[in-house]
């Protein structure tokens, strides 16, 4: 196994990984940026500022970016600029915006808010939420302090979400018409000592996570169970993805500057890329919504 930078980019808060039409596509959510880099040579094929702060995105099956702003959901069309605002959650607050999301199977938009700041026992507003392909805004579940990584298992299609405060990953049931049930818990990282972050399945089931605070990755099969744990050159690994014409390289987003989160070393910020892994992932899926014109 190799780990190596890709390119000179350097993010505050690099997130959200995702291979999209043979580029990787990530966001630097305190700028308000949404990047494309050449996976070969890491230069950057694309740019696209919105309002900060961002939280996640996803492609739309007609080109367009779905994205996870404050408390918004918007659609940007990548060939003029222009930004629609789609759906807004149920609430507001300073310390509350949209964070992780992920285009699911059925087209649909999933995404889980971060409320930080809070006062003991106070408990986090907002939850996890679904955008519908009639661009229907439900909420989906509640009580989860920073949501990430959302995925869905290649093997029984469980969404799977972490909620970086309790160091937790739960699992759930995915009916038909979108609604969540059967929550259980998939693994707690205690014993890690980190939160999960970002996290996606590689195709035999395993979940990979972005170990945040111990600048690890770690791997645990479809029973909970850790089996491979990867010691990365940086301090804050965010989140990643599996890319590349094979879909077998590993990319990861790190973490200079948080706001919360800092490091200043070397790699601090930079987007890694491993290779040598001996696993693959899967292409994740295109919501397919009906975006009003613009």
């Amino acid at each position: 196994m190799e780990i190596q930078r890709l390119g000179n980019l350097k993010t505050a808060l690099g997130e959200c990984p995702v291979w999209h039409d043979g580029q990787l596509w990530l966001l630097d959510c305190r700028a308000g940026l949404v990047i494309a880099l050449d996976a070969d040579t890491g230069a950057v094929t694309a740019r696209h500022e919105v309002p900060p702060p961002l939280g996640s995105f996803a492609f739309n099956a007609d080109g367009r970016i779905v994205l996870a702003l404050k408390e918004q959901i918007c659609a940007l069309d990548p060939r003029t600029g222009h930004l629609q605002t789609l759906a807004r959650i149920d609430a507001s607050h300073e310390h509350l915006r949209l964070n992780d999301g992920i285009s699911m199977p059925d087209g649909s938009f999933v995404v889980g808010t971060m409320h930080v700041f809070r006062e003991p026992g106070e408990a986090p507003l907002g939850g996890l939420y679904r955008l519908d392909t009639g661009l229907r805004l439900s909420k989906l579940d509640d009580g989860l302090g920073i949501c990430n990584g959302p995925c869905v298992s290649p093997i029984d299609g469980r969404l799977h979400v972490a909620d970086s405060e309790r160091r937790v990953i739960y699992s759930y049931a995915v009916a038909g018409d979108g609604t969540l049930g059967d929550r259980r818990v998939f693994v707690r990282t205690d014993d890690q000592g980190s939160g999960p972050d970002g996290c996606c399945f590689d195709a035999e089931g395993g979940l990979w996570t972005a170990l945040v605070r111990t600048g690890t990755l770690a791997r645990f099969d479809a029973q909970g169970q850790l089996t491979r744990k990867i010691v990365l050159p940086v301090t804050h690994p965010s989140a990643l993805c599996f890319g590349g014409p094979q879909m077998d390289d590993l990319f990861v987003t790190t973490i200079s500057d948080s706001g919360r989160l800092s490091a200043s070393g070397p790699l601090d910020g930079a987007v890694l890329k491993l290779t040598g892994l001996g696993c693959k992932g899967l292409v994740r899926p295109l919501c397919r919504m009906p975006l009003p014109p613009g």
